[in-house]
């Protein structure tokens, strides 16, 4: 369909909704209310402008009676002042009080106050008599005194010694016969003599009247009861803003000839009472107006709701099936119900389908109509099918299914389908599922799969196991579960990469599937672990042979990027029911029997025994007595002698770290060290180590000996440490010991993980002016090219090449070839693990510059190491100051 046929199939949609009146009726109610309070708020908002302009026009009239009555009281001041000035003048400051006294032209005392100030600010004469105070530093005085202005000066409220209450200052300047400044005349008033007029019948309880500078300072000003003076007014659109912000109506006038201003103003609420009421009243009604107006609506909607439902539902179902239909991806069905004689439903006949049932089907639409279900699918009535098409028209509603489809005539595999029962009938909608049913197949294979090698992975060898034990149990047979772990896998996978290492991994799980016998499993169990399933009889020759295929297998070569690489494998064993009654105690007791096989030297398998479990705790108590053995000072270093083998001295020492265990007695390196390796705390033992190596050298060269190069070995986790150079700088630095007295040794493993990271660390190590020695050269992977790249001035010739020594011709060789390499390349040789005379001579014939081993000392005390030195200088305080206490 085009978008204008959808257009006007969706206009249609929504006018004949319109024209429902379960959807008009609430349209029509809208209107009216609408209507209700718009009319309702364009009344009030007529009477609200009605009262505001009859309180306007309250507020003009009151305004210019004000106006008029403040008027004539100015005008009184004024005469008195003019007549007042003029008597001065012609009688002089004392006798014109007393004649205006006797010609009753005084104003009354009681409200007014008459002085006379003379040119110096001095008060000479006042009516009612007062203290003669001085006025010369008053705004008023200095006015007249700066300026002839020829008006009467109106003052702030003001209080002084005279007149202690608060009162107003009407003055007018006094010249002499030239013309010149001879004082003031003064009239003094009470502020509230000009708001005594307030009247709360017209004004209210909180109206305004008042009397305001044309500087914007209130002279007088009552609201209701309460006379203030002194604040400042604004206007703005005509209205008064006070600082207490009273709301009001407001208005102020100047007066003519005199800097005032009149101020009335009525209070909001007073004026606009009235409209409030009459405000309330309109809500109301409008209230009651509508509440009537939706429960009448409410009641008439859902009479019509009820009728619209019933004809909407037969109307859905026509429309689902005309929209879903035409050009849906699932099968359309209209069936018709076929009933007999007795008017009971026995078939089912097609009247309608779309183009997909007719893909579905491989029949035409005018095939397809006229055909009965049970004549097109006989089966229907056995499977099922019919029988749900049935329920479908007793219930109502709409009714899902899924199956595997079987019949010839439908062409899909898995088939989802839903049946709306319609008037005579029922709409059959079937869609065909089979790719879903197929992902989630690849879904759930892939959940419980290692994606790299295909193996099941941990999720499905636990249920597998479980199952296995469950199946043992019924039948009284045993379980052998085996786990392997790769020998070697790491050094491949940190050498030639992660793919080198994966390719590896798919290599081996191959080889492993290739010697399983039917029945038995095998998966990975996570990076280079695996476990097999084995069924039998549980005893260890039944196993033994598929083990021993599977350990040949890992041990065969495999090429990765046209090298050749082996590995082998550890390989632990664990029995069903003697080893353990659990998927889960099998697992950790193979687990256990595999760490057993790895302590016997790797590539061999070993069935678990109850022993392993003690080895495992004593293990775990070790490890939990190193955790605190560094704080509680457990840990002591020896140092082994370095001797020239030209002329016999000791240049330097190793230093040797041992483990006095405060239950086990002296613990060797070679049984915690790997522990602190694994658990990370290698990192502070090591700095441990390097500090007191260092402190400890710092201190025989400071009693005097010669002074001595001290190596430390470095292991490949702290080597692998970002802040290893900075952790050797802290030692040097808090030792005081020049670092040329400093040798780390570093096994050549260890530097060929990351060839260039490595040397880039060795660079600045060497930088500093600590010495590098290789440490085991001979067991590792050092190829000639990184060699000559290493910053480094010693090779250490491992002792598993010196112990054969005058009896193995390999040996010989291997020695002999390392001391011609590194003399090629500029570096000393020391050889370790030196024991017998035939070993020394060998090697001194051979060049070998340096040695070490028990044939010149064991590992010794910093004591013990004098009787092997030459003695210092100063010899006897020394012995005191040579152990370092740490």
């Amino acid at each position: 369909m085009n978008n204008g046929g959808k257009q006007d199939t969706l206009r249609a949609r929504w006018m004949r909704r319109g024209l429902d009146t379960h959807f008009s009726l609430p349209l029509f109610a809208l209107l009216l209310l609408v209507a209700i309070w718009v009319v309702s708020f364009h009344e009030i908002d007529a009477e609200r402008e009605h009262a505001r302009e009859a309180a306007a026009d309250t507020l003009r009239e009151m305004l210019g009676t004000y106006e008029a009555q403040v008027a004539r009281s100015l005008d009184g001041i004024d005469q008195t002042l003019r007549v007042l000035k003029y008597a001065v003048e012609r009688k002089g400051a004392l006798g014109a009080l007393p004649e205006l006294g006797r010609e009753g032209l005084l104003p009354p005392g009681v409200v007014f106050v008459v002085s006379i100030v003379d040119r110096n600010g001095i008060t000479v004469a006042s009516n009612p008599r007062a203290l003669s105070i001085s006025v010369a530093d008053q705004s008023y005085f200095k006015f007249h005194q700066e300026r002839d202005s020829g008006s009467t000066y109106v003052s702030h409220a003001l209080r002084d010694v005279a007149n202690t209450e608060w009162h107003l200052h009407f003055t007018r300047r006094l010249d002499d016969d030239d013309g010149n400044f001879a004082g003031i005349v003064i009239v003094e008033t009470d502020p509230a003599y000009f708001t005594s007029s307030y009247e709360r019948s017209r004004l209210g309880e909180h109206g305004m009247l008042g009397l305001v500078g044309a500087d914007g300072v209130v002279r007088a000003l009552r609201i209701g009861d309460q006379l203030t003076f002194g604040q400042h007014v604004t206007t703005q659109d005509d209205l008064v803003k006070l600082p207490e912000g009273v709301r009001n109506y407001s208005g102020m006038r100047p007066l003519h000839g005199v800097p005032l201003n009149v101020l009335v103003g009525l209070d909001e609420n007073e004026p606009m009472a009235g409209f409030e009421r009459m405000r309330r009243e309109k809500l109301w009604e409008s209230a009651i107006a509508s509440t009537v107006l939706v429960f009448v609506t409410a009641l008439l909607w859902l009479w019509s709701w009820q009728g619209a439902r019933s004809r909407a539902h037969v109307r859905r179902a026509q429309e689902t099936y005309a929209a879903a239909s035409a050009a849906s991806l699932d099968a359309f069905l209209v069936m018709r119900e076929v009933r007999d004689a007795a008017g009971d439903i026995v078939d089912f006949v097609i009247v309608d389908a779309n183009q997909r049932a007719e893909e579905m089907t491989g029949h035409s639409k005018q095939e397809l109509c006229g055909m009965t279900l049970c004549g097109f699918m006989p089966q229907a009535r056995s499977n099922g099918m019919f029988g749900h098409l049935m329920h479908a028209m007793r219930h109502g509603g709409v009714h899902e299914q899924e199956w595997e489809n079987t019949l010839p005539q439908i062409r899909a595999r898995w088939l989802h389908q839903q049946v709306v029962p319609v008037e005579n009938g029922v709409v059959a909608i079937i869609r065909d599922i089979s790719e879903r049913k197929l992902a989630e197949a690849r879904m759930l294979h892939l959940a419980h799969h290692d994606t790299l090698t295909g193996l099941p992975n941990r999720i499905l060898i636990a249920d597998r196991l479980e199952l296995t034990i469950a199946q043992a149990q019924r039948s009284g047979g045993a379980v052998l579960v085996a786990f392997i772990d790769l020998d070697g896998f790491k050094l491949v996978n940190d050498g030639l990469g992660h793919n080198a290492g994966d390719e590896l991994l798919k290599v081996v799980a191959a080889r492993m599937e290739g010697c399983l016998r039917a029945g038995d499993t095998v998966g990975r169990f996570g990076g280079d672990e695996f476990v097999l399933l084995l069924n039998g009889s549980g005893r260890a020759g039944d196993a033994a042979p598929v083990l021993e295929r599977v350990r040949e297998a890992v041990l065969r070569p495999v090429s990765l990027n046209g090298q050749d690489v082996q590995v082998s494998c550890s390989i632990g064993v664990a029995v069903y029911p003697g080893d353990g009654g659990d998927a889960e105690t099998l697992l950790m007791h193979a687990d256990a029997a595999m760490y057993r096989a790895k302590d016997l030297g790797k590539n061999n398998c070993q069935f678990y025994t109850s022993e392993m479990n003690a080895h495992i705790e004593e293990k775990l108590t070790m490890l939990e007595g190193l955790r605190c053995a560094l704080d509680e000072g457990q840990f002591r270093l020896l140092y082994q002698p370095k001797v020239d083998l030209r002329d016999g001295s000791v240049f330097g020492v190793e230093a040797l770290v041992r483990w006095d265990h405060p239950q086990h007695g002296v613990i060797g390196p070679d049984r915690f060290i790997p522990l602190a390796e694994e658990s990370g705390m290698i990192i502070a033992l090591g700095d441990w180590v390097l500090r007191t190596a260092c402190l400890q050298n710092q201190a025989w060269q400071r009693a005097g000996l010669a002074p001595l190069r001290v190596s430390v070995n470095v292991s490949p986790r702290q080597f692998e440490e970002s802040g290893l150079v900075q952790r050797v700088a802290q030692a040097l630095q808090d030792s005081g010991m020049a670092p040329e007295w400093l040798e780390l040794e570093v096994t050549e493993g260890v530097i060929m993980r990351d060839l260039q990271q490595a040397v880039a660390k060795m660079a600045e190590v060497r930088a500093m002016g600590v010495s590098l020695s290789i440490d085991d050269f001979g067991t590792g992977y050092s190829s000639l090219s990184a060699l000559k790249s290493f910053p480094i001035s010693t090779l250490k010739i491992d002792k598993s090449f010196v112990r054969d020594l005058g009896r193995s011709s390999g040996d010989e060789a291997i020695a002999s070839s390392i001391i011609g390499l590194a003399h090629r390349l500029k570096l000393r040789v020391i050889a370790e693990g030196v024991e017998t005379e035939q070993q020394r001579s060998f090697l001194r014939d051979n060049g070998c510059d340096e040695m070490q081993g028990y044939l010149f000392s064991r590992p010794v005390s910093p004591e013990q190491l004098l009787t092997l030195l030459p003695p210092p200088v100063t010899a006897a305080p020394v012995l005191r100051r040579l152990r370092v206490v740490t």
